[in-house]
């Protein structure tokens, strides 16, 4: 929910093309698939990539159901190789094989399947420390990016941008039932190693039992 007049304004618009599918249209704020969305985080990864180069922290954390689509893949191969850390929650199907000497170094990747569902799609930007936050309802696969409508936002509210980045770092610090994606095939749980134990659903759950 919002009442940003911008990101409204951009909703009717994709609302009225839904109608009227003939119209071209454009978004100020929203990323909008199959038209800009590709596009619009093809621009966040290069930028982080040039960051990278720069001698500047780079990241990239994002969460989907699935990361198949072969040139994002391609480009977050490019980041890791540029220096850009890269962390990634995939639940289903990830064609990305993370931990790849000379390829994928710097990417890992963890997949959490629990009690609760996850269908949330999330992407966090470094932005050279003013983080880019984004929520969407795409996935990064082609028939999402290419042939479907699909609708992302950024978040603009600081309070709900923290939260968020705060729901992301207690996923990624699941070491219950998060599996490592690093070998393909062997889904072996996260290690524990010395961290203390944390089921990130659990947590989560009791987090936002605490959110006023």
């Amino acid at each position: 929910f919002t009442s940003d007049p911008q990101i409204v304004a951009d909703a009717s618009a994709v609302f009225d093309f839904l109608q009227n599918t003939h119209k071209h249209f454009s978004c100020k704020r929203l990323m909008v698939s199959p038209y800009y969305m590709r596009t619009q985080f093809e621009e966040q990864i290069r930028q982080e990539i040039k960051n990278a180069q720069n001698g500047k922290k780079a990241y990239i954390y994002a969460k989907f159901n699935s990361l198949t689509d072969e040139e994002m893949i391609k480009l977050l191969y490019k980041a890791s190789q540029a220096g850009v850390d890269i962390r990634l929650i995939v639940r289903g199907a990830c064609c990305l094989q993370p931990q790849v000497k000379g390829l994928s170094d710097n990417i890992r990747v963890i997949s959490i399947v629990d009690r609760f569902l996850e269908h949330a799609r999330l992407a966090i930007f470094c932005n050279n420390g003013d983080q880019k936050v984004y929520i969407m309802s795409a996935d990064w696969m082609n028939r999402n990016l290419d042939r479907r409508v699909e609708v992302g936002t950024p978040i603009l509210d600081k309070k709900i941008k923290q939260k968020l980045i705060d729901v992301f770092d207690i996923q990624w610090s699941d070491n219950e039932k998060a599996r490592d994606l690093t070998i393909f095939g062997s889904n072996e749980y996260v290690e524990q190693g010395d961290n203390p134990p944390c089921r990130s659903q659990m947590v989560l759950f009791d987090y936002y039992k605490k959110m006023e």
